[in-house]
């Protein structure tokens, strides 16, 4: 599948590392940015990724800042996009499942690397359900 990731300065350490664990599981990675740990402001890498999926350029986006709420916040100003914060599994799953979502934000002051890992094989891994009921409520979040 391919990937679209990004980070800010505070997500950058774990964005490289999220990137080199998808690129290992087989997967096309598209990186844009940032490549420095220099200040950055992250609505412009969430917009970027937004622009993508919600776009429907690439399926799927990953956003990593300090704790994955900016760039969920920014991200979900686009339409067609779906971001979500996940600091867990269950939560990465149900998502997927019940809300389709289509970018990742990750927060690398909140989950470690091990743990960010866990989320991303979940998240990427769970196919969105076709049950009436969670499409229903699906639809109308577009507005």
């Amino acid at each position: 599948m391919k990937i679209v990731i990004a980070s800010d300065h505070g997500g950058l350490r774990l964005k490289n590392e999220i990137a080199l664990e998808l690129a290992r599981a087989g997967h096309a990675v598209d990186d844009l940015g940032t490549k420095t740990d220099a200040s950055t402001d992250y609505p412009d890498f969430a917009h970027a990724v937004a622009k993508l999926v919600g776009g429907g350029s690439v399926a799927r986006g990953i956003l990593v800042c300090g704790t994955g709420i900016g760039m969920s916040i920014a991200a979900n100003r686009h339409p067609g996009v779906r971001a979500v914060v996940c600091s867990d599994t269950y939560t990465a799953r149900l998502s997927r499942d019940h809300n389709d979502s289509n970018i990742l934000c990750i927060g690398e002051r909140v989950v470690g690397p091990g743990l960010a890992w866990e989320i991303v094989s979940t998240w990427l891994a769970e196919p969105a359900s076709t049950n009436e009921r969670h499409v229903r409520r699906r639809t109308k979040i577009e507005l």
